[in-house]
């Protein structure tokens, strides 16, 4: 497969500033230490507690969850840290988030619309009660998630948009460690984006979810913008989360990010 570099002009140098694949961004020793406090008192865990009211008061909590979802309240935690997965009865491949809407339609509900803030607030809430659970999604569970990880490896692959980029160019091991706009560039299993997803992002001052961040990405690189919840922004969450469970990696919500 072709792999597209970035363009030389889009990379940066900073400075004295030494960075590891492993850091998450440059900053100042001031913004650092900000940074160490939030991850002790992470302004997220505020909305995920908001998110546990809503999701229980509203949606009868994870008794409610684990009926819509066939399952036991047991299993529950195990078989969130697998999404996205194919719902039959949603007769998709979904997100938690999508899951939700579909027990707020089925209750006589107003549905939530995927960007809204209470749905981020529940959705992080939900994600938390698998906390500490290695990541499991089963691309070859059954025909739908292994076409969703098929779509999801194209689009991340595929070169689009007026600079020809695409996700693996920013996130390829060629590029990996590279510093763009002060941050190094991730290598997107390591980094855990699937475990650590809704998470605060400190820029926005706001808890954000994984296929928002996404979207963000594909608005810097000049990319039209994939619909939230679509077939083809499910399959990339797909192929992403897979990174992650390759490398075993553990659920942790909220995160922090810059």
């Amino acid at each position: 497969m072709k792999r597209v570099l970035l363009p030389l002009a889009l990379l940066t140098t900073i400075g004295t500033v030494t960075l590891s694949a492993g850091d998450q961004f440059a900053m100042s020793d001031a913004d650092r230490a900000m940074y160490a406090e939030m991850l002790e008192n992470n302004p997220a865990d505020i909305f995920v507690e908001e998110g546990g009211e809503m999701f229980e008061e509203e949606l009868g909590g994870e008794a409610a969850l684990a009926k819509f979802l066939g399952i036991s309240e047991k299993e529950l935690p195990k078989y969130i840290a697998g999404f996205p997965r194919y719902i039959a009865k949603l007769g998709n491949v979904v997100g938690i988030d999508q899951v939700l809407q579909a027990m707020q339609v089925e209750q006589g509900q107003e549905k939530s619309k995927l960007k809204s803030g209470k749905m981020f607030s529940m959705l992080a809430y939900v994600k938390s009660l698998a906390n500490d659970e290695v990541i499991n999604i089963d691309v070859n569970a059954d025909e739908h998630i292994k076409a969703a990880y098929a779509l999801g490896e194209k689009t991340y692959m595929t070169p689009r948009g007026g600079r020809g980029l695409a996700c693996n160019s920013c996130h390829s091991a060629d590029i990996v460690g590279q510093v763009l706009r002060t941050q190094p560039l991730p290598d997107l299993g390591d980094n855990n984006v699937a475990g650590t997803w809704p998470a605060y992002r400190m820029t926005k001052s706001s808890l954000r979810t994984t296929q928002r961040r996404f979207q963000g990405c594909m608005k810097n690189a000049l990319l039209a913008v994939i619909p939230l919840g679509s077939k083809e922004m499910n399959a990339l969450e797909v192929y992403v989360n897979k990174l992650a469970a390759d490398k075993k990696k553990t659920m942790a919500i909220p995160g922090l990010k810059r």
